[in-house]
């Protein structure tokens, strides 16, 4: 079966993967800006007692 044969494909893939890393990614990730983090106020929460109807 030559699908299982991984010499041709091999190297493509790993070809493949470094290009995308190291080339495309940082390219990439350039343009993309990242959301500064904010400090949310705790608000306390208020909670009642569940009352059983039946008791």
């Amino acid at each position: 079966m030559p699908q299982l044969n991984p010499n041709p494909w091999l190297f493509t893939m790993l070809i493949a993967w470094l290009t995308l890393s190291m080339i495309l990614q940082p390219k990439l990730l350039s343009f993309i800006t990242t959301n500064l983090p904010t400090h949310k106020t705790q608000t306390a929460i208020k909670t009642t007692p569940w009352t059983w109807p039946w008791t």
